[in-house]
Formats: structure tokens, sequence, C-alpha cells
């Protein structure tokens, strides 16, 4: 990626990549056993929010932390398929054991499915760039995503064209991790073929809410490690006075929605941590998809106002 150096005149041409996009969305569900003209149903159930306006969009998978719910992410995934991409959010699994080496096959399969079936479902004159591909993982889903990039278990069909970390996890604690592990705990030792990475940290997920609980991104196996392993081209977010949770919906539903306002130590509120990882996400992508890395150099020079104060911002050439 070309770096330069945004004028105030480019900038204020930009839109936020903090707010909502120019583009109205759609969100909706499709199922395993749903009839799909012209191609075969997902191999899992899934949540995807595109653009509802024709056109040609870059393709993003958001893989869900553990235990949670893909639906807990609509209004990140809606913030990102205003700008211009396509989200697709699988529901990996509802219960699970440690082991995600499953969940990493079955992302791998998902992604041979993409070329042909998620433009079989999705609504009409919305074509899916699979050319522009990312991937991405929350928590858990971040161990697995850098797991399928790093080509543990299994390997993606299709290429990878750029790799986001929100809040990755690699298990309990260092000596705990979780199999497969992805961390080798050898300083730039993730051999990703030169594919961009970003990692977003929370600066309290290593905190522990109570005694009773553990943290949910224990030091040792979190986002601190997993930019220590990555190569360049890296980027690396820490946000201040937030939590592990914090980028899901404002209100998360049932039994497993409830659970999530107790189990981390969390910020005030949502909106701020969520609408700075969309837009990080964003800016990210418009830099390694699309060749307009303005945003992204701004949110790292402080030219573009973020909603969150950062504990550290790196990027590694």
């Amino acid at each position: 990626m070309n770096i330069v150096t945004p004028s105030s005149s480019l900038l204020a041409n930009q839109t936020n990549v903090f707010e909502d996009g120019n583009y109205k969305t759609v969100l909706f569900n499709v199922q395993p056993d749903s009839s799909i003209a012209d191609g075969a149903p997902p191999p899992k159930p899934l949540l995807i929010g595109s653009p509802s306006e024709g056109g040609d969009f870059p393709v993003l998978l958001l893989l869900h932390g553990y235990l949670l719910r893909n639906y807990f992410y609509s209004q990140l995934i809606q913030h990102v398929a205003s700008h211009g991409f396509i989200v697709v959010a699988p529901q990996l699994y509802t219960l699970a054991g440690p082991d995600s080496s499953d969940e990493i096959k079955y992302v791998a399969a998902l992604i041979e499915w993409l070329p042909r079936g998620l433009l079989a479902v999705l609504p009409g004159n919305i074509r899916p760039n699979i050319a522009k591909l990312a991937l991405s993982g929350h928590s858990r889903g971040g161990k697995a995503a850098f797991a399928l990039a790093l080509k543990k278990v299994a390997a993606s069909p299709v290429k990878i064209s750029a790799l986001i970390g929100i809040d990755p996890v690699d298990g309990m604690d260092k000596g705990k991790q979780t199999p497969p592990p992805v961390l080798t705990y050898v300083p730039h030792s993730f051999d990703l073929d030169h594919m961009p990475v970003m990692v977003i940290g929370s600066g309290l997920g290593s905190v522990k809410r109570n005694p009773l609980f553990p943290a949910c991104a224990p030091e040792g196996v979190n986002h601190v490690d997993f930019y220590d392993e990555c190569q360049s081209p890296a980027w690396y977010f820490v946000v201040k006075d937030y939590g592990h949770l914090d980028m899901l919906d404002d209100d998360t539903k049932g039994m497993v929605g409830k659970s999530t306002y107790c189990l981390c130590k969390n910020g005030k509120s949502r909106e701020p941590m969520r609408r700075f990882v969309g837009g990080a996400v964003v800016a990210f992508l418009k830099g390694y998809l699309e060749g307009d890395d303005r945003d992204l150099i701004a949110i790292r020079d402080g030219q573009e106002a973020a909603p969150v104060l950062f504990d550290k911002v790196e990027f590694r050439e």
C-alpha cells in the first residue's frame, strides 16, 4: 500500500468512517436448509449485511466470539456494510468445547461456498468481489481467523487479501492455549506471505471484572501477543477504557446476550468502541482492498477524530 499524508481538503471530502456510510443497507439471514436457486446452501447459518444498491463490493467474513451469536454484531455489520462492503457473519456453533478445529474447517468450507453461493443469495444487482476477500474475527473468532490464514487445520481455498483480529484470544493463559495453538511466542513469526494485518485490542480486556471470573482476554494470549508475532504490514490499535465485548450491539437479548454485560470488564457504553471498531475496519479495508489509505493514515496520525482514546497505536511497515 502506498502511504500518503492526507491534506485537510482531502479529509474534508471523505465520509467519516466512524459514522454510518453513504449506502443504505440490508441485513438478512441464510440457513443451511434454504432452497437457493443456482447454488447450494451455506454450510452454516449466515447473517449477511450488504449495501442495498447495485454494484460490485468487497467481502468481509466476520467470525463471532466464544459462545456468542452472530446477530450480536448486527450494528457493527451494518456500519461496515454502509461504507460499501458485504459482511458475512456465520454462526459457527452455539455450544463448543475448547478445541476450535471444527470451526476453522467450517470457515474454509464457507469460503469455498462464497464464489457461487453468495452471489445466489444477495439482492439483485449486488455482486460480491471475491478477489477482494478479507477475514476477521472477534475473541476466539480472531484466533480461528488467524489459524485459517496460517493454514492450521485447514487452508482457505480462496486467497485472503487482508486479516483483522478484533481483541483475539488464543486460550485461557500462556501455557493454556486451546487447540490448535496459534501463538508461538516468537516475535514476527506469523508467515502470512505479506498479507496486511490489523489487530485491535481492548484496554480492559485483560482486567478481571471480579475475583470469581477470569479476564476475558487474559495477558499472554491476547492482542499484545498476536500483534507481536505479526510481520509487516501490520496495524495495531489498543483502545483505552473499553472492554472485550464493547463492540457488540447495545442490546444483546436472551440468556447469552444478558451474560455479555456481566462476564467481562466493560466500558461505560458500547457505542464508542463499536463505532471505532467499525471505522477502523472500514479504513483498513479501504486502504488494502481499494487502494485508498487516507482514513487509515488520518486515524494513525490523529487527523481523524476517533470516538475513543488509545493506549497504543503502532504501524509496522
